[in-house]
């Protein structure tokens, strides 16, 4: 679950909570800035890294939630912690907490944050373990599929649904920055899909699924289509990260999400956007 709509059911059903957000990083730490969990008297929910920082942190919340010092007045405040010297965590760093009392602009805060867009293509095996894996992300998935049933009945809360067969629908509003990952039921739908995906300026990686086979046919056919030589290049197939061997739909999956993973990180959002698909 986003963490924003914990804290929103949290707000809702009247329980208090700290949020508490790593607000700046020297050296090397377990999590980076912009990192945050909730923490009420039952627990925590989301992570700063774990181990003794977290447990530190966790602790620091549920203190403030009972007994906050006249000079903390109930708002937020921070707490500066040497991983080494003051922890004994073999990072080294040094990391700087802010806690927070949950309230709907600490939500607000934390809604803003720049998630990336996932069009994912394709209900069939693999694109549902995909989905189940980045469920556990920060990712906005768009998942796309017009064949009747075949969504699963309940999705996860980072995922909307759209049944189209029409590459051009999907695309109508692409945010800067968006992923597209291909794996249809039809080799004439992907390669429809993955000739719309290469000409929208706003995507920056597309992956199909297939073969090295696969990946020539379909090299030639875009070639002949007019997608640009430089384009075609840049086409992800096979997708997923090597050294996985498995052609099971589940290793198909954490291989392809590992891969998301790394390319979320090497391209860097600079405007967040809002979902907004076409319907």
């Amino acid at each position: 679950m986003n963490l924003a709509v914990k804290a929103q059911g949290l707000l809702v059903a009247g329980e208090a909570a700290m949020v508490v957000r790593v607000v700046d990083v020297k050296g090397s730490a377990p999590r980076e800035e912009g990192a945050a969990m909730l923490v009420t008297a039952r627990g925590t929910y989301g992570s700063i890294g774990g181990g003794t920082l977290e447990w530190k942190g966790a602790a620091e919340a549920q203190r403030l939630l009972v007994s906050p010092s006249p000079q903390e007045g109930g708002g937020k405040t921070e707490r500066t912690f040497m991983l080494g010297p003051d922890l004994g965590q073999c990072c080294g760093g040094q990391v700087r907490l802010m806690f927070s009392p949950l309230t709907s602009e600490t939500i607000r805060i934390m809604d803003d944050a720049v998630r990336r867009r996932v069009y994912l293509f394709g209900a069939g095996h693999v694109g549902r373990a995909l989905v189940l894996v980045l469920a556990q992300s920060e990712l906005e998935v768009v998942w796309i599929d017009d064949r009747p049933g075949a969504f699963p009945s309940a999705v996860p809360g980072n995922v909307t649904l759209l049944s189209t067969d029409d590459p051009d629908v999907v695309f109508k509003s692409v945010p800067q920055g968006s992923l597209a990952f291909i794996m249809t039921h039809s080799h004439t739908l992907d390669l429809a899909i993955v000739n719309a995906a290469l000409r929208q300026t706003n995507i920056v990686e597309t992956g199909l699924i297939g073969s090295a086979t696969k990946r020539a046919r379909f090299e030639s056919r875009l070639k002949a289509a007019g997608v640009l030589p430089e384009k075609i290049r840049t086409l992800i197939c096979p997708i997923g990260v090597g050294g996985i061997r498995s052609k099971k739909p589940e290793a198909i999956a954490i291989a392809t999400a590992a891969q998301i993973l790394a390319l979320d990180e090497k391209h860097v959002i600079q405007v967040a956007e809002p979902l907004a698909v076409a319907s």
